[in-house]
C-alpha cells in the first residue's frame, strides 16, 4: 500500500493542490532550462516529462519510479535502434518494435504495472527519424529524473506524520457517520442498505493501514523527506490510535458485511411472507432492531479513542449492551451478527491505559 489514501485528506486543501502543482511546474521548468543550456535539442520536452509523470502523492515512490522510467528508456531506445539498423524496411520494422517494446514493457514491469516507458520510448525513436534523436532522449530523459528525484522533494516536503494523523480522523469521522446511519435505521426498523456495498464506501476499511504506511515511513525517518521532516517526534499516542484503527476496520468490515447478509435475508423472509413491505422487513428481525443501542455505543467509544480521549466508562456501557443483547438473543447467527462488535470492544479494551504494550 503506497499511503496515497492517507494523503488524501490533506490533498484536498486548495494549499496543498496549489504546492503539488508548484512542485510539477517548478521541476518541469528547471529540467527545460538545463537541457537548452546543455544545448540537447531546441525542445527538450522528455526532461520536462518525469515532473508531470512521478511527482504523484507517494514521495516514497519518486526514486523507485524515477529509475523504472530511465530504465524503461534505455532499453526502449536500445530496442528501436537495434531494429531500424537491421530491419529499415517499414513493412518489418514496426511490428518488431511494437512486439519487442511489448515485451520490454512487461518483463521490465512489476506486477500489475508494467514499465510503458520501454514501449513509449521505442515508438517515439521509431517515430522521429531525426539523426541523434535517441542520444538527445536519453540525456533530457536522465536531467528530469534527475531534477525530480533531486530537487522535488526539497520543495515544500510533506509532513508524514501530519497526513497519517489526517488519515486516522478521515476514518474517524466515516466511521462515526456510518454506524451513525447504521444504527438511526435500525432504530426506525428501515432496512439497512450494507456499509460496503459502494466502492467509495468500501475505501473506509483501506484508510487505516494507508494511514500507518505513512507513519511507519516517517519513523524510519528515509532521507527523500528531508530531515527538517524526517527528525520531527509524531504527535503524542499517535501510533497507538493507528494500531487501533487498523484493527477495527478489519473487524467492523465484517460486522457490516454481516449486518448487509442478515438484512437481506430478513428482507427476503418478509417479503416471502407478507408481501414485501421493503421498509418495514428489518422490523420483524427483533435481533437487528434491539442492535441499535449496541452499535451506537460502539461508535461513541471508538470515536473517543481515536481522539485520544478517555473512553473507558462508554467502553463498559458498550461491553454491558454487548451483554444483554447476548442474553436476549443467544441463537448462533445472533452472536455471529454481534461478533464484528465484539471483537471491536476487544480492541478497544487492549487499547486502553494500562493494558499492555497494545494499548501504548
Amino acid at each position: 500500500m503506497s499511503g496515497s489514501i492517507a494523503v488524501e485528506y490533506t490533498a484536498r486543501r486548495p494549499g496543498a493542490r496549489l504546492r503539488a502543482g508548484a512542485r510539477v511546474v517548478l521541476c518541469a521548468a528547471v529540467s527545460w532550462y538545463l537541457c537548452l543550456w546543455w544545448g540537447t535539442s531546441t525542445a527538450p520536452v522528455p526532461a520536462a516529462l518525469p515532473a508531470v509523470l512521478i511527482l504523484r502523492e507517494d514521495m516514497y515512490a519518486w526514486p523507485r519510479m524515477g529509475w523504472e522510467r530511465l530504465a524503461g528508456v534505455v532499453v526502449g531506445v536500445l530496442l528501436s535502434t537495434v531494429v531500424l539498423h537491421w530491419l529499415p524496411d517499414p513493412a518489418w520494422s514496426f511490428p518488431a518494435v511494437l512486439v519487442s517494446g511489448c515485451a520490454g514493457m512487461y518483463l521490465m514491469g512489476r506486477p500489475g504495472a508494467p514499465n510503458q516507458q520501454v514501449l513509449i520510448t521505442a515508438l517515439m525513436v521509431y517515430a522521429t527519424a531525426v539523426p541523434g534523436y535517441p542520444l538527445a532522449r536519453l540525456e533530457e530523459s536522465l536531467v528530469g529524473i534527475a531534477v525530480v528525484v533531486l530537487l522535488g522533494p526539497l520543495l515544500w516536503p510533506p509532513d508524514p506524520y501530519r497526513s497519517a494523523a489526517a488519515g486516522l480522523d478521515g476514518y474517524r469521522a466515516d466511521v462515526r457517520e456510518l454506524l451513525g446511519g447504521v444504527a438511526g435505521r435500525l432504530e426506525r426498523g428501515l432496512a439497512v442498505r450494507g456499509p460496503v456495498a459502494l466502492p467509495e464506501q468500501a475505501r473506509v476499511w483501506l484508510r487505516p493501514q494507508a494511514a500507518r504506511d505513512a507513519f511507519e515511513r516517517a519513523a524510519g525517518a528515509r532521507p527523500v523527506l528531508g530531515r527538517h521532516r524526517a527528525g520531527r517526534l509524531p504527535p503524542d499516542g499517535l501510533d497507538g490510535r493507528l494500531v487501533l484503527a487498523v484493527r477495527t476496520a478489519l473487524t467492523l468490515q465484517y460486522f457490516s458485511e454481516e449486518l448487509r447478509e442478515r438484512a437481506r435475508a430478513s428482507r427476503g423472509s418478509g417479503a416471502a411472507g407478507a408481501g414485501g413491505g421493503a421498509g418495514a422487513a428489518d422490523a420483524g428481525d427483533p435481533a437487528l432492531s434491539a442492535l441499535a443501542p449496541l452499535v451506537r455505543a460502539t461508535g461513541a467509544v471508538l470515536d473517543a479513542a481515536l481522539r485520544g480521549a478517555e473512553f473507558t466508562a462508554e467502553l463498559d456501557r458498550a461491553r454491558a449492551l454487548d451483554l444483554a443483547h447476548r442474553e436476549a438473543h443467544p441463537a448462533r447467527h445472533d452472536a455471529v451478527l454481534r461478533a464484528g462488535l465484539h471483537l471491536t470492544h476487544e480492541a478497544l479494551a487492549d487499547h486502553a491505559p494500562g493494558a499492555g504494550p497494545a494499548g501504548v
